[in-house]
């Protein structure tokens, strides 16, 4: 059972910073991919920030600049590092893992969400 532990959100003001962490624990093989989406409401989930293995990244055009996606050594945990927060980026942020397991079998997993509000 692989599980994702997500922190950081909260209510911020435009300009403000926020950092966003998102835990993989479990047993499995390794991880190919960790990312951030969101969702605002009314709106599709979209993808934020993704790094993986070998550590490149990419990023919505709406953040690039912006926010920075980072990981540990281990490569278990990922950072999202928010800066010059706008109105517009608030949503509910979910942590997204896609690993292999021991049967090399690939799996996607997410986390359960978290809310970050910008405004005045």
């Amino acid at each position: 059972q692989v599980m994702l532990a997500e922190s950081g959100g909260g209510l911020v003001q435009p300009g403000e910073s926020l950092r966003l962490s998102c835990a993989a624990s479990g047993s499995f093989f390794s991880i190919n991919y960790m990312g951030w989406y969101r969702q605002a409401p009314g709106k599709q989930r979209e993808l934020v920030a993704r790094i993986r293995s070998d550590r490149s990244t990419n990023y919505a055009d709406s953040v690039k600049d912006r926010f920075t996606i980072s990981k540990n050594n281990a490569g278990n945990t990922v950072y999202l590092q928010m800066n010059s927060l706008k109105p517009e980026d608030t949503a509910v942020y979910y942590c997204n893992c896609n690993l292999t397991d021991w049967g090399w079998k690939n799996y996607n997993y997410w986390g359960q969400g978290t809310q970050v509000t910008v405004s005045s």
